[in-house]
């Protein structure tokens, strides 16, 4: 997506847009999206079969439609490669090897000419590369972390198997930025590159960056070139940033994922992640599909507008929640507190295994609780179990607690005391099974 930068602030006028005319915009491409999938993709045809895309024209119609979880999106993949899904249209070729999710595969098409690269992500999921520049949309965190066009990037991300490097190899590109391709491991080689090469930007994960300023101190090597550097792959503690700032550069983070690209990022504010532009975000209730009250913690589910993967609500499995009003930076897109865990919970209980998508169905039969916590307690082999919810003053208690019961037994066979709770009283942190066994 491309506009005019109306000044050296923004990446360009879409983060800046009214956020009205963002969300109508992002529903009027959605709708195209929608088409695009059921019409060039097997398994859209199958999952949105029966979903007319002129009638998704707000966030409750997109809420109706299934979550897509990467499980799913990996049993796809090695079901087609085993033979054992339905057979695929070779007019549109969406390869076997990518689920029927992909509208592109290796040859070349009407439509597309067909995927650039196909990456390998741990578990053997497989993600296409389409053709278009920035395919991954990450030079708009680049800028935002203060990258220009001129500077020389070095880039610490893997370029093997996964696409961390080629992403930001990608944004750094359409910047107008120089790479260098460093890489994972050869600490000592890429610490000699940084000196030689005197690069004014680094990306790739924060403890690697750490490790490189650490022992180029050690060495008494300079590297005072590098003043800002864009981060992601693992957790960035204020600590850390600040520790970065004492040695000259300016860390910010991104959140992105291999399926579907930039996520949300970080600018001067230090104020959350703002939205990345051309997805649609929401906070589902961990396991489940309904979305959670502005605030409140849930899995992170994006919808992309890319026509070369178009995954529709895919469930990262990662926490988050909505932060309310808009960054300061003038930037008017919803912002998220970054990565809050994760949101595919289990425990094994009495040799069984309970999972969140169980509590998010136990929910989605009563409503009316807005907080639902499965506290395993005691030892192992002698486990107890507590179902707490929290429930506003007004809905009427009597018989509640035995019907919660009855109800968690059919879904998941084990048996449970309840606990009733006022509102506030379970923290606002996304965890819906706690595991508080002694394990000695």
């Amino acid at each position: 997506m491309s506009a005019a930068a109306p000044s050296d602030a923004f990446f360009d006028a879409l983060e800046t847009r009214d956020p009205a005319d963002r969300e109508a915009q992002l529903f009027a491409a959605l709708r195209l999206q929608l088409s695009h999938a059921k019409a060039h993709t097997a398994a859209y045809a199958d999952l949105l079969a029966g979903v007319e895309p002129a009638e998704v024209g707000d966030r409750a119609a997109l809420a109706r439609l299934p979550v897509i979880r990467k499980s799913e999106l990996a049993a796809r993949q090695l079901a087609l490669r085993e033979g054992q899904g339905s057979a695929i249209d070779g007019a549109h070729e969406p390869h076997e090897a990518l689920g029927g999710f992909s509208a592109i595969g290796w040859r070349g098409c009407l439509r597309s000419a067909g995927a650039g690269r196909v990456f390998q992500s741990p578990g053997g999921l497989y993600e296409p590369e389409g053709r278009a520049p920035d395919y991954w949309r990450v030079a708009r965190a680049l800028f935002a972390a203060g990258l220009r066009a001129g500077d020389l990037v070095h880039n610490s991300f893997s370029y093997h198997l996964t696409p961390a490097g080629a992403m930001m190899e990608g944004g750094a590109h359409a910047l107008g930025c120089t790479v260098f391709p460093g890489g994972v491991g050869n600490t000592e080689l890429q610490m000699q590159a940084m000196r030689d090469l005197r690069p004014q930007a680094y990306v790739g994960t924060p403890s690697f960056l750490k490790i490189l300023l650490d022992k180029a101190a050690e060495s008494g090597l300079r590297l005072d070139s590098l003043q800002r550097a864009l981060l992601s792959g693992e957790a960035f503690p204020n600590s850390l940033r600040d520790w970065l700032a004492e040695r000259g550069v300016a860390g910010y983070q991104c959140y992105a994922t291999a399926d579907l690209g930039l996520v949300a990022y970080e600018t001067a504010a230090r104020e959350g992640l703002v939205l990345a532009e051309g997805i649609i975000v929401e906070i589902v209730r961990p396991g489940g599909s309904e979305p959670v009250a502005e605030g409140e913690v849930g899995e992170l589910v994006v919808t992309t507008l890319n026509p070369d993967y178009p995954l529709i609500r895919f469930g990262t499995g990662d926490l988050s929640a909505i932060l309310p009003g808009t960054c300061p930076t003038g930037r008017s897109n919803q912002r998220i507190r970054g990565w809050l865990g994760r949101a595919d919970q289990s425990a094994k209980v009495r040799g069984m295994f309970i999972h969140a998508s169980q509590l998010a169905e136990l929910q989605r039969r009563f409503p009316q609780a807005s907080r639902a916590r499965l506290v395993v307690e005691g030892e192992m082999a002698q486990d107890r179990l507590t179902l707490k919810l929290e429930l506003p003053e007004a809905v009427p208690r009597e018989g509640l607690s035995e019907q919660l019961a009855a109800a968690l037994r059919d879904i998941t066979k084990l048996r449970a005391e309840v606990e009733l709770l006022p509102p506030g009283s379970l923290p606002n942190d996304g965890r819906v099974i706690e595991d508080a066994r002694k394990l000695d």
